[in-house]
């Protein structure tokens, strides 16, 4: 008997939020991100819990199975500064490029506060990997207002085909047109020092086309100028 396969994935790597003394692993992106796996049609979730580097490395060696068209990464998990879930921001997203040619990874999106104002670690790591794309967060942003965004982009981003990524153009207009019913000036979270942060303000997107001697680039003024 055959089995069925679809042939795109988000590759969700989780790490438990405790957003309150009785979350006894209760809250998860998952339900979200299975929503649009259905929206989207033939398209898998595929989930793993992870608490540390090692668990990451064992969770993201669990999920890259099989052969697929696209995957895209979503790491959902806690940030500051520099690090998720303890764990250096460089060391997941090298994981994650080290893989994207064997597993066909397309991009990935950082379900994490604070991690998202380092672009230039975001940019290093989508360089000399197959990853077209890099998502993140500049602020703390609030828990259910991010992942309804988060839900938004992978929704549209799962859309993109191979080619798609030869031009700027279609990339920018599909995270334009994913931001569309968000206020850019609507207040999704605090920075370091407490202070209310508008979306437009909070969130990083950088980009690599495909090509030979094509450099990652931080492109999100150009997403925000398209979004209007």
């Amino acid at each position: 008997m055959s089995k069925y396969h679809a042939s795109r994935a988000i590759l969700v790597l989780e790490s438990p939020w405790e957003l309150d003394d009785k979350d006894a692993n209760r809250s998860s992106v998952i339900p979200f991100i299975e929503g649009v796996a259905k929206l989207t049609g033939d398209t898998e979730v595929h989930y793993a819990n992870f608490y540390d580097e090692r668990s990451f490395q064992i969770a993201l060696d669990c999920l890259c199975k099989g052969e697929l068209e696209s995957r895209i990464v979503y790491i959902a998990a806690h940030g500051h500064q520099k690090r998720v879930a303890g764990v250096d921001i460089l060391k997941l997203l090298s994981r994650v490029a080290e893989k994207s040619r064997r597993y066909h990874i397309d991009g990935v999106l950082l379900g994490s506060c604070f991690v998202g104002e380092h672009t230039a670690t975001m940019e290093v790591c989508l360089e000399e990997s197959r990853l077209r794309w890099c998502i993140g967060y500049s602020a703390a942003t609030y828990w259910l207002d991010a992942s309804l965004i988060d839900c938004a982009i992978l929704a549209a981003m799962s859309r993109l085909e191979h080619d798609d990524f030869l031009e700027r153009d279609v990339p920018i207009e599909t995270l334009a047109e994913a931001l569309q019913l968000f206020d850019p000036q609507a207040l999704i979270g605090e920075d370091y020092g407490g202070a209310s942060v508008a979306l437009q303000d909070a969130m990083s997107f950088v980009l690599q086309l495909r090509g030979r001697g094509q450099r990652a680039r931080n492109v999100t003024g150009q997403v925000w100028e398209a979004r209007g």
